[in-house]
């Protein structure tokens, strides 16, 4: 019998899919479910799932949020987990910290990382991957302050990031998550402002996929993104801005690439327990997990 893992997700429902995999000898159904923004049917999903599933991922919300080796738990995350008294609830931090990291150093035979400028929109939500960027010797731009308090401070330096965060993350991880990230309905729109200059001084755009559209300029020629959860549809948005190249960290399944918070679960279910670093960078070789490479504009 399949095992089965559900992403409950805060995003739009419209995102929904469904993917059969068969790793390391087990079948696994893959689902995501959004509801669109609506915290209080994801906690009523959570605890109807409860139980019923091998593993549950958490979708558009972190359940911690990371500075140097401190982690910091979202209050609203939290509840989300606590609906779940039986099943395992991960939100990807675990395969963030260690695939993404691990995936800069792969790449490194594609990209000349001491002569890429990065941006990173939200550093504390990838802490894993701006350490591996700042290590590889990329010029990293933190937008922490300007994509998620609307703030015009771009900051260059990880350790002043990681003194900024140590203050601000015991406050910030309070306050409702729709403030410090889109969900539902708000994941679709694009703002274009301000912000969007940032894209056009970067080589590369890395980080979460919503985060990264939202303010993603219409001219992006040239430039590559690295990223998690995308749709064809998503794909079609950055050929058209002329995105060179795009490179997903998790596998594509059934034509889309599935966020680090299913890739989790699902290794998660397959294990039948929570994992610890070390063990999900064993599974990471077990199952050979590699960074996925699109040429967008060759494809076209």
């Amino acid at each position: 019998m399949a095992k089965r893992v559900v992403s409950v997700s805060l995003g739009a429902s419209r995102r929904d899919s469904v993917a059969e995999v068969e790793l390391l000898g087990e079948k696994v159904v893959l689902e995501r479910r959004g509801t669109d923004g609506d915290f209080q049917k994801a906690l009523r999903l959570i605890a109807e799932l409860d139980g019923q599933v091998d593993a549950i991922g958490l979708g558009g919300i972190d359940l911690y949020l990371w500075a140097g080796g401190r982690r910091y738990t979202i209050r609203d995350a939290r509840r989300l987990k606590e609906a779940a008294k039986r099943t395992p609830v991960v939100d990807g931090s675990g395969l963030k910290h260690t695939l993404e990291r691990r995936a800069v150093a792969e790449l490194s035979v594609l990209i000349d990382w001491k002569n890429t400028k990065v941006l990173l929109p939200s550093a504390v939500d990838r802490f894993g991957l701006a350490e591996a960027l700042a290590e590889a010797g990329a010029r990293v731009l933190y937008g922490d302050f300007i994509f998620a308090l609307g703030l015009p401070i771009p900051l260059y330096s990880l350790s002043f990031l990681q003194k900024l965060a140590y203050v601000l993350l015991p406050v910030l991880t309070q306050l409702p998550f729709q403030l410090l990230y889109p969900t539902g309905e708000k994941q679709e729109r694009r703002v274009v402002d301000w912000r969007s200059r940032y894209y056009a001084w970067a080589d590369l755009v890395a980080g979460d996929w919503h985060y990264l559209r939202r303010h993603m300029p219409d001219d992006m020629r040239g430039k590559s993104v690295l990223t998690n959860t995308t749709t064809k549809e998503d794909v079609d948005f950055l050929r058209e801005r002329g995105v060179k190249r795009l490179i997903t960290t998790t596998p594509r399944l059934g034509g889309r690439s599935f966020g680090t918070n299913v890739m989790e679960a699902l290794l998660v279910a397959l294990a039948g327990r929570e994992l610890g670093e070390e063990e999900y960078l064993r599974y990471i070789d077990l199952l050979g997990l590699r960074p996925q490479v699109l040429d967008l504009q060759e494809e076209a």
